[in-house]
């Protein structure tokens, strides 16, 4: 449990050893104890006690513009949010003076506001400025309403600002330049009418707002809503703007006789009624493996909102995708038949006859070729039991390790890089401990784009609280334009700088010399291992300046505690393990894990990548990481599962697809995977495809991957069934069901459990939670998980000890090795397998952007999305683009060793000289067209980054892919939060109760 005390103004987070006894504090005669440096208001509603506040919101801490919290401390009137408690403290939230003071500031909310809350959407029991307007027993505005000479604001897609509702709270703008941090929104106090602006007055369809939903998700009323909940949530709001004005203008012509009190009940009514029709569900995101939780409202099958609040990971926040990503869910296209292959194409068939014909050739397929000639594949979609069941399909019931998931595209060298060093294949903490760093160093992740949720976590402290940032990318992405210091290396080059880096900590007497003695293994081998890693190497095979990367070491030097975090840019190396080992070498020679603040972050980048290697969706290893070629541990799963099992390792993705063309796997049943354009040298892939005896492909939508199937299985998405996804963190969550699954489809687990049940199994499962449950019990890794204590918001971080407790923070007492020690991992350096030549002369670049996930199948059914970024583009610098007379909308033909694409150009200084950079969101020119077969040598991840292409210029010139209401183009504003001080000055404000009480200040 974390404490927290207010410095400067701004809380911060303390941990357990610096807690100091509670303090007493009394309010209203009664006496409470309070932890030390707790805002007063805290404390105040922790106790029950109710006080108005209508601008304070405890995620964002004090704004301090709405003046109704204000209590009375010895004669003075404070503001309760802005006020840390002391012991012997006495408060008076009951004092007339108080009283008076608040009812006069929340009389000029309301001249912001017109209440009609009986016809309003937002009428949901959860609007602050109605809940107080009934706590304070408002009857009549003593400052009438007043119109603001604005127009409601509908250019974003998703939501609308009415400047007539908003109240002025600045909460939406502490959202955006402090939490967020994408710093877009802000109030011109100085204007004589203000309101909330996007860039200092653009319209929010061209401003900088990248549709994050934080602004709505903390708008205390109506000012700011979801354009799904408008016309869809009231009894009485899907109506004609001009009869709803019409009925709000005689709510508004009764409230001068009957007072709102009145108004009130009728509205409360009404929002009880509403009860009977909106569900709110929590359910867990789809799309990053951040692992944002959040409410859905639903009426029917219509999603109003997603509402962030209670996620351990996220909180109030969420990007454009997880809080406005889900229509998909109902997309027309969605697959509701199994279908089964037909000559060229596909006829409808009953699930009988598919799960029928499926069952019988995988036993034929068995029976003539042997069990390892068929080979299945599991979904980071899918979740934990999901995978589970597709591993226990393979190994229990088919005899093969043939079994893999995509974290052998992104995350499998990272993970070999953390067993070789530390001994867990996962975060070492959690987002919050990378919160407490004191230099976080990035490399090869464009996290603002990639994990946006967790980057907003890292721009705060960087912003607020003096933590230090280092990027190194290709391209100057978001954090690379915020960071002290931004190096780009040659691509493919990291290993070669960090480890001359960590032999200049070593040889300066700048390592953690204490440590390393204390808790590591292999100092000297790796010493020695170090001897062709000097800083003038790492400078000519980088091209970073000597002077550059020794700054970097003595920054890494001089931070109290280092996260290092990173992503795809390193895994999908040919020497993908060898950097990620670097990469925790450097830490444990800094002494950089076993405290918060501290360790290796690779940052997993589908929802539940993290859980489907824990399920054993690998061919090496049983759920929670176990050998297969273990005897104690096959004899347990013998055991649990009655079966006989394979002690040979299977066949991983990449090496099935080989396998595939040598006419050794004969059937692939292929889980929730797009592979057919998503794996690397797609057309290899895609010839493979084409080549299988039997091939089953289960989705919810028909993917380019479907087409070379000989029966497709509708599944169905998260919203739509029970389960558990792991995060990044390691933090496993439960997805409750929102929605039944569309007529026609089913959730993969139950179609796996009805193919093993054809194929002779007895697997009686009814509910995700019992499959859950056999896996606990067979993984000490997972021990203690279980439905119930995972119930609502709880997440539990693995290790789960049998009793249930958790290891949000990781090596806290011990490394996991038998010696409790880590061990420093020599590596060496060979260097990128393909490299540029006069006819291939372009280094190509490739990873996901914000507002697409992968190849679109989803997000490309998200109306707004598309609208804001609707096509691929390639990514071509300036200088390369003067040289061979291109502009943004030039059409080009990018030619690999491997295939080609046909890609319109984006000028951009994001990326520099020779290199280029194209997204993976394209099913009509997708980049793995392009991408070789070449792989890391450990863990065959594909090397997707060591792509070089030659550039035609054709003849066409189109408009530029990216439309003008892509936030790109706008212009953000950036200040320290919504400058409070700033309304205190104008010539209208006066503090309420009087003007010469002292004020607390921020």
């Amino acid at each position: 449990m974390q404490s927290s005390t207010i410095v400067n103004g701004k809380q911060r987070k303390t941990s357990p050893s610096e807690k100091s006894p509670e303090v007493g504090v009394v309010i209203d005669g009664s006496s409470h104890a309070a932890r030390p440096g707790e805002r007063l208001v805290d404390l105040i509603n922790r106790v029950g006690v109710k006080l108005p506040q209508v601008c304070y919101h405890p995620q964002l801490g004090p704004v301090q513009t709405c003046d109704t919290c204000l209590i009375e401390i010895d004669g003075q009137l404070v503001r309760a949010c802005a006020t840390a408690v002391s012991e012997g403290m006495s408060v008076s939230t009951v004092s007339p003076r108080a009283h008076a003071a608040r009812q006069e500031a929340f009389d000029r909310i309301l001249s912001n506001h017109m209440l009609y809350c009986t016809v309003c959407d937002n009428n949901n029991g959860n609007c602050t400025v109605h809940n107080t307007t009934k706590l304070m027993a408002i009857e009549h505005q003593q400052i009438p309403f007043k119109t603001k000479p604005y127009e409601v604001d509908n250019t974003n897609p998703f939501y609308r600002y009415d400047p007539d509702q908003c109240v002025l709270c600045g909460r939406c703008v502490e959202a955006c330049q402090n939490v967020e941090v994408n710093e877009t929104l802000s109030i011109n106090w100085d204007d004589p009418h203000p309101r909330v602006l996007w860039d200092g007055g653009s319209n929010i369809g061209e401003s900088s707002c990248v549709s994050c939903g934080h602004c709505v998700t903390v708008c205390p009323c109506n000012a700011l809503m979801e354009k799904s909940m408008l016309g869809h949530a009231g009894f009485l709001t899907g109506i004609s703007k001009r009869a709803l004005n019409s009925m709000i203008d005689v709510v508004k012509g009764v409230e001068p006789e009957t007072g709102y009190s009145s108004i009130l009940r009728v509205s409360e009514i009404e929002s009880a009624m509403r009860e009977s029709r909106i569900r709110r569900t929590k359910t867990v995101c789809t799309y990053c493996g951040v692992g944002c939780s959040f409410n859905i409202w639903t009426k029917d099958r219509h999603i109003l909102k997603v509402e962030p609040l209670e996620g351990p990971a996220n909180g109030i926040s969420t990007c454009i995708k997880g809080k406005f990503g889900w229509d998909y869910v109902n997309d027309p296209d969605r697959l509701t038949k199994p279908l089964i292959r037909e000559g060229d194409g596909f006829r409808e068939a009953s699930w009988d006859e598919a799960l029928d014909l499926v069952a019988r050739k995988f036993t034929e397929i068995k029976a003539k070729h042997g069990p390892d000639s068929l080979a299945f594949i599991s979904s980071s979609k899918c979740t934990n039991e999901e995978s589970y069941l597709m591993q226990k399909l393979a190994r229990g019931v088919i005899g093969t390790n043939n079994i893999d998931n995509c974290s052998r595209y992104c995350q499998a060298p990272a993970t070999t890089g953390l067993f070789r060093t530390v001994g867990h294949g996962g975060d070492s903490g959690s987002i919050h401990d990378i919160e407490n760093a004191s230099l976080v160093l990035i490399i090869g992740s464009n996290t603002a784009e990639s994990h946006p949720v967790l980057a907003t976590r890292v721009k705060r402290a960087h912003k607020l609280h003096g933590q230090k940032l280092i990027v190194s990318d290709l391209r100057e992405n978001e954090m690379a334009r915020r960071a002290d210091l931004f190096l780009h290396p040659k691509p493919g080059t990291d290993l070669v700088w960090l480890s001359a880096i960590t032999r200049y900590l070593l040889e300066n007497g700048l390592a953690h010399e204490d440590f390393l003695r204390q808790w590591v293994n292999g100092l000297e081998d790796y010493r020695k291992a170090l001897a062709p890693f000097t800083m003038e190497f790492a400078s000519q095979t980088c091209g970073l300046p000597v002077e550059t990367l020794e700054k970097v070491a003595h920054m890494i030097a001089e931070a109290s505690g280092v996260c290092i975090l990173w992503a795809m840019g390193v895994t999908q190396q040919s020497q993908g393990s060898d950097t990620s080992t670097a990469i925790s070498n450097l830490l444990l020679v800094t002494g950089n894990y076993m405290r918060t603040g501290t360790g290796a972050y690779p940052l997993r980048g589908h929802n539940n990548v993290q859980g489907a290697g824990d399920c054993g969706a690998a061919p090496a290893t049983l759920p929670g990481y176990q050998s297969v070629d273990d005897p104690q541990v096959r004899a347990r799963f013998e055991a649990g599962w009655k079966v006989k099992l394979s002690s040979t390792k299977g066949l991983d993705n990449h090496q099935m697809v080989d396998a595939i063309h040598q006419g050794k796997v004969k059937s692939l049943y292929l889980e929730g995977e797009e592979m057919a354009i998503v794996d690397s040298n797609a057309n290899h892939v895609a010839a493979a495809f084409s080549k299988l005896d039997f091939f089953v492909v289960q989705d919810i939508f028909f993917s380019t991957t479907c087409r070379f199937a000989d029966v497709v299985l509708p599944a169905t998405p998260s919203l739509e069934k029970d389960g558990t996804f792991t995060s990044t963190e390691r933090r496993i969550q439960r997805l409750h069901q929102v929605f039944e699954p569309i007529a026609g489809s089913r959730p993969d687990w139950k179609i796996t459990r009805d193919i093993a049940n054809r194929l002779g199994a007895n697997w009686n499962y009814a509910h995700p939670s019992e499959i859950m449950s056999e896996m606990a019990s067979l993984s000490p890794l997972y021990a203690g998980v279980n439905y119930e204590r995972l119930e609502g918001f709880k997440s539990l971080q693995w290790p789960v000890a049998a009793d249930g407790s958790d290891q949000p923070l990781l090596y806290t007492q011990k490394f996991n090795f038998p010696d409790g020690k880590a061990r420093l991992f020599p590596v060496t350096w060979s260097g990128p397998v393909e490299k540029s030549n006069t006819e291939f002369d372009l280094h190509l670049n490739n990873g996901r952007l914000l507002e697409h996930f992968h190849e679109g199948n989803l997000t490309y059914r998200v109306k707004g999305i598309k609208e804001k970024t609707p096509d691929v583009f390639v990514e071509i610098s300036p200088e390369l683009a003067q040289e061979r007379g291109v502009q943004s909308g030039t059409w080009l033909l990018l030619i690999s060793r491997y295939g080609q694409v046909r890609v319109r150009a984006l000028v951009t200084d994001r990326v520099s000289g020779r290199e280029l950079y194209m997204p993976m969101n394209s099913t009509e020119s997708p980049v793995n067209r392009l991408t070789s077969s070449i792989t890391d040598t450990v863990t065959h991840t594909p090397a997707f980054k060591e792509t070089s292409v030659h550039m035609q210029i054709l003849p066409e010139i189109g408009e530029s892919p990216l439309p003008r209401v892509n936030p790109r183009f706008g212009h953000p504003t950036p200040q320290q939060g919504v400058e409070t001080e700033r309304k205190w000055k104008r010539p209208d404000y006066r503090f309420p109760g009087s003007e010469l009480v002292q004020i607390q200040q921020k």
